[in-house]
């Protein structure tokens, strides 16, 4: 009986697979799954080909993939934002629980605190010292209201006890411009987003989530070493299918990620970014995103994030 499942499992993928990024081009989340793509691709013969479908916090790409036939050849890369989005929308197009049968991660980033190159806030207890002593006077940028880095900074003020002002921007790239150009005072993103501003020495970081430090960013502190133990949050990156797709499918996506993972180009690719591989099969990964998107009910509600 076991041997059942094979011919079809061999017979996949047969034609191009198509994954959807619901982000515009460029973004972490693109990138990593385009190197990802290139290994599939190498790996089974057939073309893995991403496809950017941005919009309403992801959700115009999600809603795709959601409604595609569920064998295998219609992909979402998806990162996690995807948690976040039952406290952003008061209504969803989908069952957020289970619309989407999680693959595999890609990588998991660790999540960084970075001022201007310039700022006066020297260390990461500077500031929390500062932002104390004057509520609201600090601020922060963002991507948008109900953004992932606005839930993270959300929780990097409930973590050190401290009230910061929200200054929302239309996507991240223009919050960078915002910090760099000294429009606010800081930024809670991930690796990744930060590694171009960092070695241009336009950015600087005052703290790394994560139990040790990283070699792209050796003098940066763990948010541990730097005082603040209670922030600990990780950005990831993966592939989901839309539910009903065939396990045997399911599996063998499975197994070509961990492969292309493995390799050494893809494992330096991913270190130069600061981000370790995703090394979680499908049930394990299912898991995280639960018990991602349970975590974030209360950092939304403390910080009264309005849904649309």
């Amino acid at each position: 009986m076991a041997g059942l499942g094979t011919p079809a499992l061999a017979a996949y993928p047969d034609k191009p697979v198509r994954i959807v990024v619901p982000n515009p081009p460029g973004g972490a989340v693109d990138v990593v799954t385009r190197k990802v793509a290139q290994k599939l691709t190498q790996q089974t013969g057939q073309s893995f080909v991403v496809e950017n479908k941005p919009g309403a916090s992801g959700t115009i790409g999600t809603t795709q993939v959601v409604n595609a036939p569920a064998d295998g050849y219609t992909l979402l890369a998806n990162d996690n934002s995807y948690t976040t989005l039952p406290y952003v929308f008061k209504k969803l197009n989908w069952d957020h629980q289970t619309a989407l049968v999680p693959i595999a991660p890609f990588a998991f980033s660790p999540v960084v605190v970075g001022v201007k190159a310039d700022s006066r806030f020297k260390d990461l207890q500077s500031l929390v010292s500062y932002a104390k002593a004057h509520p609201g006077e600090v601020t922060f940028g963002t991507g948008g209201p109900g953004s992932s880095p606005h839930f993270a900074a959300e929780a990097f003020q409930q973590a050190a006890g401290i009230k910061l002002m929200h200054v929302p921007y239309k996507g991240a790239g223009e919050a960078m411009v915002g910090l760099l150009g000294g429009s606010v005072d800081l930024l809670v993103v991930s690796t990744p987003t930060a590694l171009a501003p960092v070695k241009g020495n336009q950015m600087r970081l005052l703290g790394i989530s994560g139990k040790s430090r990283v070699d792209v960013f050796p003098n940066v502190p763990t948010f541990a070493e730097a005082g603040l133990p209670a922030f600990s949050l990780f950005n990831w990156s993966g592939l989901a299918a839309p539910k009903g797709t065939p396990k045997a499918v399911i599996a063998r996506l499975q197994a070509e990620i961990q492969k292309a993972l493995q390799a050494p180009d893809m494992q330096d690719f991913l270190a130069k970014m600061g981000s370790q591989p995703g090394n979680l099969d499908s049930p394990a990964f299912a898991q995280l995103i639960q018990r991602e998107t349970a975590q974030w009910a209360t950092v939304a509600q403390k910080a009264n994030i309005e849904k649309q």
